[in-house]
């Protein structure tokens, strides 16, 4: 392999002649060859390094400490970079030392030589436009790193949103459609009383719309950001004005209206909101998983389970078992939210672990937290296109188990009382019979009055706020 021979601090390093990297990324490719994925399997986190590098070019150009000619390149470089090109120069591992300076080293030097070509001259020639003097000017790993994760975030959060929406309305076209099937509920997965399989459903769009409010609230904390603090929080390096003028041009790139933390020391070492996206995270996978697990007891059988509804069919179930099929999408979405939960337990941990003015270990929280959002935007994707879309409903089933539910009986309390009721349920159950017949032989109800009340126990409730009806 051709190479060209670069120099950092601690000597001379090879690198590939075609890379638009350089020796400090040539170092941490050889230091961190651990989980094998590249941080530019991140895209929005790609993006967001570029963003701040542009609007820090911006800023600096017009405080007067970056050339013009030299700013507008690395700006045109950043911008290609915002387009999705460039993206497989970003390649140190996502599990870094040093706080992340790997992964802002590999986008000043991408950004450099990038910038470079664009004024006539070759990678590496660096006296022309340097990764740390010009591109890196007025920063630290420190401020911009958080920052591009924050930002990351708020993207990657924002098409999980979009997604979990389109999740929820398939779920309410299904308590639509749903709305006169009548079925048993349950509780503590024992027969309790009727209801419809369209409330079911309904309840599933409610709990998934309530998670997408929350969601939107834990964003709404990344717009905090720390750019103009360099190391500590103190500002050393930047100029006078830097900070402002730095936040105003990424909200013009990015589209995200970032505002100054009010206490740059303590956003430079505080991780707080990432914990806080984290646990919402967790809550909405687990509340994906739930409802996952409910389609699956739903499902179970076809002969000897519930049997109450029926998932499309994905894939065949078993290489011994000739016609078995498996509820693949739902377990795919449970083991996505086994993952999310285990991803909130490292962001705490590594919360937990940072030492006084800097947490070292937000490339594994920017990771786990990248990585969750991706999981439960693509697993939503699959659970709607690939399963609730197609559910269907029982119905034969459902009404023969409706008819005999011993549940019915607490239809018959306001006429007949607490006591005379449980005792009905209990003969039914015991002897196989329809509620109705037992009411009726011990002589408690005309049998017309008894099944005017059954029937009132299972007509299906029309409500249009909630069934869209």
């Amino acid at each position: 392999m051709t190479c060209r021979i670069e120099t950092d601090s601690l000597g001379s390093v090879p690198v590939p002649a075609t890379a638009y990297w350089g020796a400090h990324t040539a170092r941490a490719l050889e230091n961190f060859t651990i989980s094998g994925i590249p941080i530019s399997r991140h895209p929005h986190l790609v993006r967001a390094l570029a963003m701040i590098k542009n609007a820090a070019a911006q800023a600096n150009c017009e405080l007067g400490i970056l050339d013009p000619r030299v700013a507008t390149a690395i700006r045109l470089a950043c911008q290609e970079i915002q387009d999705g090109h460039h993206h497989e120069q970003f390649c140190v591992d996502v599990i870094q030392g040093g706080a992340g300076t790997s992964t802002n080293m590999n986008a000043n030097e991408v950004i450099a030589n990038l910038a470079l070509e664009k004024l006539g001259h070759r990678r590496g020639d660096y006296q022309h436009l340097h990764p740390i003097d010009h591109v890196n000017r007025c920063q630290s790993t420190n401020d911009t790193y958080p920052t591009a994760i924050k930002l990351a975030l708020i993207f990657a959060t924002a098409e999980l949103h979009r997604e979990l929406g389109k999740l929820a309305e398939s779920a309410r076209s299904k308590g639509a459609e749903f709305a006169d099937v009548v079925k048993m509920g349950r509780t503590q997965l024992q027969d309790a009383v009727p209801m419809t399989l369209g409330q079911e459903f309904t309840a599933f769009a409610a709990t998934l719309e309530e998670d997408r409010s929350r969601l939107m609230e834990s964003t709404a904390l990344l717009l905090e950001c720390s750019l103009g603090a360099t190391a500590i929080g103190t500002g050393i390096t930047a100029e006078p004005g830097y900070q402002q003028r730095v936040l105003l041009a990424l909200s013009e790139v990015s589209g995200v209206p970032v505002v100054p933390a009010a206490d740059l020391i303590e956003a430079t070492s505080d991780v707080g909101v990432f914990m806080h996206l984290s646990g919402m995270l967790k809550r909405t996978a687990i509340k994906l998983s739930k409802i996952s697990s409910d389609l699956r007891l739903l499902s179970s059988g076809p002969q000897n389970g519930f049997g109450e509804i029926i998932l499309p069919p994905r894939q065949a179930g078993s290489s011994i078992m000739p016609g078995k099929v498996n509820p693949v999408i739902p377990e795919a979405m449970n083991q996505i939210a086994f993952a999310v939960a285990g991803a909130d337990t490292t962001v705490t941990m590594a919360a937990d672990n940072g030492q006084l003015q800097l947490n070292a270990f937000e490339p594994v929280i920017a990771h786990v937290l990248l990585q969750s959002i991706s999981w439960l935007e693509k697993g939503s994707h699959a659970l709607r296109r690939y399963c609730m879309e197609g559910i269907e409903a029982n119905t034969g089933h459902l009404a023969r188990q409706t008819s005999v539910s011993v549940g019915l009986a607490t239809a018959l309390i306001p006429a007949i009382g607490y006591a005379a009721a449980a005792a009905v349920a209990k003969e039914a159950l015991q002897n196989g019979s329809t509620i109705l017949d037992v009411v009726t032989s011990r002589n408690l109800l005309e049998r017309e009055a008894a099944q005017a009340l059954l029937a009132s126990a299972v007509l299906p409730v029309r409500r249009p706020d909630i069934c869209g009806l």
